[in-house]
This record gives C-alpha cells, sequence and structure tokens, in this order.
C-alpha cells in the first residue's frame, strides 16, 4: 500500500472539509473532557479517604506532648517501625469568641441574614510555618497561609463559619488579643482546628497553662486498631511518664469520612456513568457521521485506484488528526474543569484534596482514539468494498427509501410553513443517526430532570434534619454540654432544677417566644442491639420541633415513642409494634407509634416523653432547650437578649447547623448537569452540521427558489426540534425514574428509609417545563450550523459537492 497518496487523500479530505473537521475536534474536545471528569469522580468515589490520605501524607497518629525535651522528642522519631515523622509543633488550646451573621429560614423557603451574634468556642491551634511538611499536606482551600503576627487559618472543620477577613478574639490569652482569619484549610485527619505561626503559639497560652507540643507519626504497620494502639504504646514509653496527653488514630478520622462518604457515592456515580455514556455514543455519531457523509469522496477515490485498504487509512487519518487535537486539549481541559469539581467532592466526602488519577489521564484520551479509529475504520471499510458507481450514488444523498414518505405526509400539513415540514422531515432520511442524536438528548435531558430533582430533595432533606425552620434557637444548659468556657473560666455548676427554672423565666419573659421545649439526649446499652442505643427525650409537648415522618405519627401518649429506621433495621420491629426496652435491669415496654427521619449517623434513636423514656435510663436529663421564634422576631437580637439575660454558664446560639456540605453538594451538582447538557448540545451541533453538509446542493435549491435566511434558519431548526421535543417527553419519565431509584440508594446508604415530601418533588408544571428541555438543547446545538446555512450563498450552495 502506497503512503504518500494516503496522505495527499487525507490531507485533501481535511481542507475541504474544515467545518466537520473542527466539529469533530470541538465534540472529541468536550467528550475528552467530560469522560474525564467522570472517570476521575467514578475513581475518586471509590475509598476516597484513602485517596487523600496518600495524596497529602496522612498522618496515621496525631501526639500531643508536654514536658519532653526537643531530644526525647526527635528520639521517638528513630523507634522501630516509624517510617516518617513530623514536628515538634507548639499547641496551644484556646477559648475564642467571634461575631457571626445567621443565616436564618424565612416563611417563603429562602434565608435572610440575622442580627450578627457572638459565639463562644475552643480551638485547638497548631504554629505551622507552611501547609506543606513531610506528614499532614494541608489543604488551602482559600485565602493565604499566616505570615505574621495576628494571623490565623481556620480549619474548614472547626465548626466557626467564617470568612477570610473575619476576626476572633482569644478571650483566655493576656490581653484578649484578636486574630484575622486570613486563610481556610482542610487536613486530611483533622490535626488540628486552626494554624498560626509558630511565634504567635507563646502569645496565646493562657496563664498557667504547660506548653505543648504536636507530633506527626508514620508507621510501618498500621491498618488496624490494635496496630495503632501498638504503635502509640511505643511512643509513651519512650517518653517521660504522663508527657503524651492524647493521641488520635487516623482511623477514627476514616471511620467518620467513610460514614459521610456513603450517602453521597451513589449520585455522584450516576453522573460519571450518564457522562461515559453520552461520551461514547456522540463520538461514534460523530465519527461514522463524517465518514459516511464521504461516501461519495470514496467513490472518487476509488475511481482513481484507491484499494479498499487506501481508502480506510485515509479516512481513519483524516478523522484521526482532529481527533487527537481534540482529546489532548481535552483531557487538558478536564482537568482545569476538575480541580474546583473535584474540590467540591472532597468537600462533600470531608477530605482535604481529590485530583484526577494518572491512569485516568492516560486512559481517557487513548480509549477516545481506539473508539475513533475503529468505528472510522469500520464505516470506511464497508463504504470502501462498495463499486465506485455505488459509492459515488449512495453518497449524494440518503437512499430514495428513507425520508421521503416523512416529507410526503408532512407536506400534507396546512398548518406548519413548508420550511418548518421540510426541516421535520430531515431526521428520517438517516434514522441511525436521528437515533443515537436522540439517545444523546435523552441523557442531556435525564440529567438536567435528575439534578433538579436532586436539588429540591436535598435541601428538603436539610430542612428536615436541620429543624432550622422550626427550631430557630437552642440554649444549652450549663456543664450539661461539656464544659462551657466564657472569658477564660470554667461556667459554675448550678443545679439542674435552679437551671431550668432562670430558663424558663427568661425564655416565658423573652417577646418573640412562641415555644420552647426541654431536650434530653442519652445513649444507653439496650439488650438486643449490638450498637448504643441514643434516646432525645422530650419536657413538653414537642410537635412543632419539626421532625419529619416517614411513617405513622409523633408520639402522642404515655409509652408512645418513634423510632428512626436504624432502630427497625436493627429491631426487626415495625410502626405499631410494642417493643421492650431492657438496659441495665430495667424493663420499658413502648409502643412504636411512628418512623422519624433522622438517620443519626446509623445509631439506633427512640424519641419520646422525657416520663416515658426515664423509666429505661433513670440518669436522662434536660441539657438544653428547643425553642420556636414568633414570625417577624430577629434571631440575632433575640439571642444577644437573651444571652444577655441568663448571663454567665448558659450558651445561647442559632440552629444555623447547614454546614459547608450542602452548598458543596448543590454546587456540584449544578455544575455536572451542566457539563452534561453542553455535551448532549454538541452531540446536537455535529449531527446538524452532517445534515446540512449533506443537503447543501438542496438547500441551494431553496434558496434559489425564495427561501429567505429566516426561513432556512426555521427549516435547519427544525430538524433537530422535533427529536429534542421526542427526547424530552422520553427523558421526564427516566429522569423521575432515576431520581426516585438514587435517592432511596443514598438513604439506605445511612440506613434511613425517606419521607414522601423528600421523593415526591417534581410538579406537574415543572415537568413541563423540563420536559421542554430537550427542545431547548436541540435548538441551541443547532443554531450555529442554521446561521451558517443562512449565509451560505446560492450559487456556493448549488456548486458544492
Amino acid at each position: 500500500m502506497k503512503t504518500f497518496p494516503v496522505l495527499s487523500a487525507a490531507r485533501g479530505g481535511l481542507s475541504g472539509r474544515r467545518v466537520q473537521a473542527i466539529v469533530i475536534g470541538l465534540v472529541l474536545f468536550g467528550s475528552t473532557a467530560a469522560s474525564t471528569l467522570a472517570l476521575g469522580l467514578l475513581a475518586d468515589s471509590s475509598a476516597p479517604f484513602d485517596r487523600a490520605f496518600a495524596a497529602q501524607h496522612g498522618a496515621d497518629v496525631t501526639a500531643t506532648t508536654t514536658g519532653a525535651s526537643p531530644a526525647q522528642l526527635a528520639a521517638t522519631t528513630r523507634l522501630p517501625g516509624v517510617t516518617a515523622s513530623a514536628g515538634p509543633y507548639p499547641e496551644a488550646t484556646v477559648s475564642v469568641t467571634a461575631k457571626v451573621t445567621p443565616s436564618i429560614h424565612v416563611s417563603s423557603g429562602g434565608h435572610a441574614k440575622g442580627t450578627p451574634i457572638t459565639l463562644h468556642q475552643q480551638l485547638t491551634l497548631v504554629g505551622r510555618s507552611s501547609p506543606a511538611g513531610p506528614l499532614d499536606d494541608l489543604t488551602l482551600k482559600s485565602g493565604h497561609w499566616a505570615s505574621g503576627p495576628g494571623q490565623i487559618v481556620l480549619s474548614s472543620q472547626s465548626g466557626l463559619n467564617l470568612a477570610v477577613g473575619s476576626q476572633i478574639t482569644v478571650t483566655g490569652a493576656p490581653g484578649s488579643p484578636k486574630l484575622t482569619v486570613v486563610g481556610v484549610a482542610t487536613s486530611v485527619t483533622g490535626t488540628a482546628q486552626g494554624w498560626v505561626t509558630p511565634a504567635e503559639i507563646a502569645a496565646l497560652h493562657a496563664a498557667g497553662t504547660p506548653e505543648a507540643s504536636q507530633m506527626l507519626y508514620r508507621f510501618s504497620s498500621a491498618g488496624t486498631t490494635a496496630a495503632v494502639n501498638t504503635d502509640i504504646a511505643a511512643v509513651t514509653a519512650a517518653l517521660p511518664h504522663g508527657s503524651v496527653l492524647g493521641a488520635q488514630s487516623y482511623l477514627t478520622a476514616k471511620a467518620q469520612a467513610t460514614s459521610s462518604v456513603a450517602p453521597w457515592v451513589p449520585f455522584i456515580v450516576a453522573f460519571g456513568l450518564i457522562g461515559l455514556a453520552m461520551s461514547v455514543l456522540i463520538v461514534i455519531n460523530v465519527v461514522s457521521g463524517a465518514v459516511v457523509a464521504g461516501t461519495r469522496r470514496i467513490g472518487v477515490l476509488k475511481s482513481i485506484g484507491f484499494s479498499p485498504p487506501q481508502v480506510v487509512a485515509a479516512y481513519v487519518l483524516q478523522v484521526a488528526v482532529p481527533a487527537v487535537v481534540g482529546c489532548v486539549t481535552g483531557a487538558v481541559a478536564g482537568n482545569l474543569v476538575a480541580v474546583p469539581m473535584l474540590g467540591q467532592t472532597a468537600q462533600v466526602y470531608g477530605v482535604g484534596s481529590l485530583g484526577v488519577p494518572f491512569w485516568v489521564n492516560l486512559a481517557v484520551p487513548l480509549a477516545m482514539l481506539g473508539l475513533v479509529g475503529v468505528t472510522a475504520a469500520a464505516i470506511a471499510l464497508r463504504a470502501g468494498r462498495m463499486s465506485a458507481v455505488q459509492a459515488i450514488a449512495t453518497g449524494r444523498a440518503p437512499r430514495p427509501a428513507h425520508g421521503y414518505g416523512a416529507h410526503r405526509l408532512l407536506g400534507q400539513a396546512r398548518l406548519l410553513p413548508r420550511p418548518v415540514s421540510i426541516g421535520l422531515a430531515g431526521p428520517f432520511a438517516r434514522p441511525a443517526r436521528t437515533l443515537v442524536t436522540l439517545a444523546a438528548i435523552v441523557f442531556g435531558v435525564t440529567t438536567v430532570i435528575f439534578g433538579f430533582g436532586l436539588r429540591t430533595s436535598l435541601d428538603r432533606v436539610q430542612a428536615n434534619l436541620s429543624h432550622a425552620a422550626s427550631e430557630q434557637v437552642q440554649v444549652f444548659l450549663a456543664g450539661r454540654q461539656g464544659p462551657v468556657v466564657i472569658n477564660g473560666h470554667s461556667s459554675a455548676k448550678l443545679s439542674l432544677a435552679a437551671q431550668e427554672h432562670a430558663v424558663q423565666a427568661a425564655l416565658r419573659a423573652k417577646p418573640g417566644t412562641l415555644h420552647y421545649v426541654a431536650q434530653a439526649d442519652g445513649q444507653i446499652s439496650v439488650l438486643g442491639l449490638p450498637d448504643q442505643l441514643s434516646l432525645i427525650g422530650f419536657g413538653g409537648d414537642a410537635n412543632w420541633t419539626g421532625y419529619a415522618m416517614i411513617a405513622g405519627h409523633w408520639y402522642s401518649g404515655p409509652g408512645q415513642v418513634d423510632v428512626n429506621t436504624a432502630f427497625l433495621n436493627d429491631t426487626g420491629s415495625a410502626v405499631g409494634d410494642k417493643y421492650t426496652l431492657i438496659s441495665g435491669g430495667k424493663h420499658t415496654t413502648v409502643q412504636i407509634a411512628g418512623e422519624v427521619f433522622d438517620p443519626a449517623g446509623g445509631t439506633p434513636e427512640v424519641i419520646g416523653s422525657m416520663s416515658t423514656l426515664s423509666a429505661v435510663d433513670p440518669g436522662l436529663s434536660p441539657s438544653q432547650y428547643q425553642v420556636a421564634l414568633a414570625p417577624g422576631t430577629d434571631v440575632g437580637s433575640y439571642v444577644n437578649t437573651l444571652s444577655s439575660a441568663l448571663g454567665k454558664g448558659y450558651l445561647v446560639t442559632v440552629n444555623n447547623s447547614g454546614g459547608a456540605v450542602l452548598p458543596a453538594i448543590l454546587g456540584l451538582v449544578a455544575a455536572l448537569t451542566l457539563l452534561i447538557a453542553v455535551v448532549a448540545g454538541l452531540g446536537v451541533l455535529n449531527t446538524v452540521v452532517l445534515q446540512t453538509r449533506e443537503r447543501v446542493h438542496d438547500l441551494g435549491v431553496f434558496k434559489a427558489v425564495g427561501m429567505t435566511p429566516r426561513q432556512t434558519i426555521a427549516m435547519v431548526v427544525s430538524t433537530v426540534a422535533g427529536t429534542g421535543l421526542v427526547a424530552g417527553l422520553i427523558a421526564v419519565p427516566a429522569g423521575v425514574a432515576l431520581h426516585r431509584y438514587v435517592l432511596p440508594v443514598m438513604g439506605n446508604a445511612v440506613q434511613t428509609g425517606l419521607p414522601a415530601a423528600v421523593l415526591n418533588v417534581y410538579r406537574p408544571w415543572e415537568l413541563v417545563l423540563l420536559a421542554l428541555g430537550g427542545l431547548a438543547i436541540a435548538v441551541t446545538g443547532a443554531l450555529a450550523p442554521a446561521g451558517w446555512a443562512a449565509r451560505t450563498r446560492t450559487a456556493s450552495a448549488l456548486r458544492a459537492e
């Protein structure tokens, strides 16, 4: 086989079909970028903590020490089994206050900003000169690293959702110094809640507190809890007695991350698989269409002596050149797009950072190029086996049996303008290509419908779990939730009765109080349950507290309780059953009135009145009050004045438990939905370009008999408008079904059922609008080639191939 004629033919094909080459490159660019991201998401959804731990050189053990000399700490880094270490970093635990502006729920379902309130919290701070290190590379989410006095980098897991530029006051340190938040960072194992420069730590020590240091270790054997405990014991034995104040295993952080990952993996996998499937479909469509569109030229090549292998080689090369450019640039773009998206994914998964694995960057372009080569070779070989006359005749237009019946039928529709009827009949000329285009649009619209439903469902899940719309304010009793530290001093421990009396009196006297109820939380061991049983007892009417019901009703009488799904699963019981709780010699029979939506981390949970639950747990006592406010009450002002009225020892705060995870999830859903819709639009663009190029001579005839540019645009857009409408109608049940399948899988991952309101999120008028998404994608993808067709000169179109 001679090479030079093949190269000449490929070069001639590229120069003669520049628009087609650009479309091939553009589609491969979008498909490769989408596939790189999709496969990266799928890869990272498998053991994301392990990937982040390896990438960030996580520490197996984080130890806090005191009283050990630098030489003694250095000696621990040379112990048998220690493979890497970092530190000592100076460490201090400080009490801080910070002003935050709460985001509150309003009756319309949105959010509004309230009056700033003052939060009191303890933070563990570590002095580090940079985020990098031999162990525990920190991922800087925003801002910059602390470089001087008065600066702090907060951990995204600190619980203080403060923006860069905010200030916090260290109340327990001499002079109550102020620190400005200059950055937000994440440690894969949560080694600290904030970082300052090493020199800053000395100024933050409270008077009389011993100096502490943080040491990080990696061990050769740390795969199990027993192995890690052995490693910690070896470090403890090598230091003076009492030097190790505490040690944290990475396995604890891994368990927390794994439990938080579980509900989000199903929807990320769904998006990833849709992206991969659609990319493959579109690549096959664009390549096969390009080769089919060149069938007449294949006949010409055969007529001048090209053999079938030469024809195949010429067309594979002609398609491969723009494909290589599209794949390489698409892989680069995929990685660039992946940076923010995987950043959001890492935030959703609760790990420091994620990236596209190297094998994905290698496999996706090679797979795309292989798909291009195989598809082009198969179609070109089929055309190359035709005779020259047959190929030339076939290449001029689709076979007579394809499409003319549709043209005649639609031509009789008097209500349709003739350009529109011509366009609507166009897809029937190439049924296989139309079906692939239909599938691509169906995937795109299905993703839009699924993404819309998922966003609405997650909003409702967050509202149901946070109870922020019903329990706007929480009052924690002194010392009941651990030591409450204000201005550097532990709160006085009043009697429980005195605390309750003080809180109730303050709530009754405070204008704006609508409802309030005491809440007690406890955990007990119950015979027959493998895990601890969580108890939530209320000291009065709590029907308004906002728990969503999956089945049954809110408890309403003595002996009645509500339970979560994990309880029903672990006990094998059902709503309406009676169940006997046996703990520490106490026997209490309760009736299960309803199943509440409260995953509780997979822990079985019982909710009822304190009088009912105290029979099985006599030590159950109130730890906080839940408060509902009258409409129009300013939450920030209410919290500030109530806090002043109660005085020291009580923590009054806004119920703002949304955190940063939900915005990251919603951002990820929106970005993935948009990306897949764009790729679907590229598939439409390719189809319309091919159809327009194939019928360019007909276009010239239409223009010659008086078709205007507007009519031309209407005709070209109509070639995919019908396909888009049909795709939208197919995608509605597909999107709803995908939503109804994925949401329960997400719930099962955290051992909970879902309320009907979380699943039934689509209203009829919304489905009608979403169904028109297929038309929107089709029209958007067709506009560019329609404009080209409208601008084409009549003479040029009549002379075209």
